[in-house]
């Protein structure tokens, strides 16, 4: 693999190559790491191949995807080059491991909400399903990238009533901009600040495990008509 992205992986217990697994892909805020994001979803690794990835630019004791010019405003250059290359990890990870192409999901805070957004509206049927907090949609990716979400994408974007640096409108945008795509959105507005609160992070459970479920249940559907 000749990616840049240095990266971690979590297998479920008993972890079979010849089965297929649901798969997070878990992106962190600016100035954090991948251990960050494997932390945070570790209640989850029995069902799920965990793979969290860090930002490939160093920023203050951690590290991003991007830099900005000022809140809501990437570099494009950088912003561009990350999205290409987490969309070619994430392809090459597929063929790596024992992960079921229809159970992609990524999850993302703050930037890495950010970046599960912008890779949700431009793979496609690769992506199932996000969760997506605390971030926006940066508006060049709105008006100049080739958007082509599913429309079966199954999008949980959630935005904290406090948030310091991104406000909440910006959440309210984003759920508006995802159901023009899909009929699949829940948004979450909470009562916080641009953190994962308990009520969130409960939340966010309870969809990522749901929507593997219903996917699985569909699939298993399939193949036995």
């Amino acid at each position: 693999m000749n990616s840049t992205y240095v990266h971690e992986v979590k297998l479920p217990p008993h972890y079979d190559k010849n089965k297929q697994y649901p798969v997070i892909f878990a992106l962190h805020g600016m100035g954090s790491d991948e251990r960050n994001m494997l932390q945070l979803m570790e209640p989850l690794s029995s069902d799920f191949i965990i793979i969290a990835i860090r930002g490939s630019l160093v920023q203050g004791g951690g590290y991003a995807y991007f830099q900005i010019k000022s809140i809501g405003n990437p570099v494009r250059e950088l912003y561009d080059a990350s999205v290409q290359g987490l969309q070619q990890l994430i392809m090459e990870l597929s063929s790596q491991y024992a992960i079921d192409p229809e159970q992609r999901y990524i999850t993302g805070f703050s930037q890495g909400a950010i970046m599960a957004m912008t890779l949700a509206l431009v793979m496609g049927d690769a992506i199932k399903g996000i969760v997506a907090m605390s971030g926006y949609i940066p508006k060049f990716v709105k008006e100049e990238y080739t958007l082509q979400p599913s429309p079966n994408l199954s999008a949980f974007i959630s935005h904290g009533d406090q948030d310091h640096l991104f406000p909440l409108q910006l959440g309210e945008d984003n759920a508006a901009f995802f159901r023009v795509y899909t009929d699949h959105v829940t948004y979450m507005p909470y009562s916080g600040g641009h953190t994962v609160t308990p009520e969130l992070y409960s939340a966010l459970q309870h969809f990522l495990r749901t929507n593997a479920l219903v996917t699985a249940e569909d699939t298993k559907g399939m193949n036995e008509a």
